[in-house]
């Protein structure tokens, strides 16, 4: 009795080419005897009959044939196919691991969708970077203005003093690993019973992939050529960072592996509020309580500024409150910029005397006599 191809696919009788592509993929992948250990024999029968059914149905003609007669051989024909299109006992390279076996495989027999040759991947004993570190410092309001130096601890690896980062013991030397003779993978040959024979290259389990041996293993650090220490890094903080910002500590990360460069320490900078000042964008802003007659006459004010410098600014009679004045290049700097800069906008709050003693309430009295303190009110007519 024929086999139901579509229902080993999961597919519906009237489903698209790509439908049954997808589904056998996933199925191979389900039942690939590497992905099923404890239960290999099941899975090499499985594994074959999903095969089975895509080459029946992902072929159009068999597929018609399948259709009509309930073979793809045509009336002739009996039951489900010939397996593999003919591959039965043949032999199949591949480099990878197990969702490589299945892409590949399905790449070369069946046509199309397999992903490309792993073999151009990187070797595990190539030059790789080292692992990137991140950390985190606080620094004030003025120390984001002027720019500073700032010391932080952080745990890392660091490569060894004692071997030089070759894992091995002093007046040794690393070796060729006498399995793989140095190259880091070995070949492997799988048999799924009697369908299809596999020959794999694997990563190397005596070097773990790296080609090489370490007979003596150096003591400080034990054949690995990093120790873990937790060494002060200094990091120049430019004028004009802002709270929130990441800077960039090129090579100061963990050690490159094989060669490879040192990985990063990305610095994270979290800014203090400031009592006095606040930033905007590249502006700096400061409120200054000044009094009634300092409004009203006009004054000369001391602006205090970032620095911790004061700067002298005349404002003018019949200043209001909330006013604002600005004081040019007074500002946060761009960073990687030697020119462009920000302005110190200051905003005047006039202060209501809350006690006067008696002479001071004697002038208020005689001031409030010379001036019309009821503001004229105007009056409006029905349609203005």
């Amino acid at each position: 009795m024929a086999k139901d191809y579509y229902e080993i696919l999961g597919v519906s009788k009237d489903a698209s080419e790509d439908e049954i592509k997808k589904a056998y993929r996933k199925l191979a992948k389900k039942w690939h005897p590497d992905a099923n250990p404890d239960n290999r024999k099941e899975a090499e029968e499985k594994f074959k009959e999903v095969g089975e059914a895509y080459n029946v149905l992902g072929d159009t003609q068999k597929r018609k044939n399948y259709d009509q007669f309930g073979s793809a051989e045509g009336p002739a024909g009996f039951g489900g196919g010939s397996g593999f299109g003919g591959f039965n006992g043949g032999t199949y390279t591949y480099s990878g691991g197990f969702d490589d076996i299945v892409d590949d495989f399905f790449s070369s027999f069946f046509g199309g969708g397999g992903r490309a040759s792993r073999s151009s991947t990187a070797r595990s004993d190539s030059p790789r970077k080292g692992n990137d570190l991140r950390a985190s410092i606080t620094i004030s309001f003025e120390e984001s203005f002027t720019g500073c130096v700032k010391e932080f601890n952080i745990v890392k690896n660091e490569t060894c003093d004692v071997c030089g980062g070759s894992g091995a013991e002093k007046g040794t030397k690393v070796e060729t690993c006498s399995v793989c003779h140095g190259a880091g993978k070995v070949k492997k040959i799988q048999s799924l019973g009697g369908f299809a024979t596999f020959q794999s290259t694997v990563p190397c389990e005596n070097c773990r992939g790296t080609g090489k041996v370490i007979p003596h293993p150096c003591d400080k650090c034990k054949g690995k050529g990093t120790v873990r220490k937790n060494p002060i890094i200094k990091v120049e903080v430019p004028a004009g960072v802002n709270d929130g910002q990441t800077l960039i500590l090129r090579g100061k990360g963990e050690p490159g592996v094989n060669g490879g460069p040192n990985g990063d320490i990305y610095v994270d900078v979290k800014v203090k509020k400031s009592s006095i000042f606040t930033r905007d964008s590249l502006n700096v802003r400061v409120n200054i309580p000044i009094t009634i007659t300092q409004a009203t006459l006009g004054a000369n004010l001391k602006i205090p500024l970032v620095t911790g410098e004061k700067a002298d600014y005349e404002i003018p009679s019949g200043t209001q409150s909330e006013q604002e004045f600005v004081i040019k290049g007074q500002g946060f700097k761009k960073i990687n910029s030697t020119t462009t800069m920000g302005d110190l906008i200051f905003t005047v709050k006039v202060q209501t005397p809350k006690r006067l003693t008696k002479e001071q309430r004697e002038l208020f009295m005689k001031l409030a006599q010379t001036m019309n303190e009821q503001p004229p009110v105007k009056k409006r007519g029905f349609f203005s």
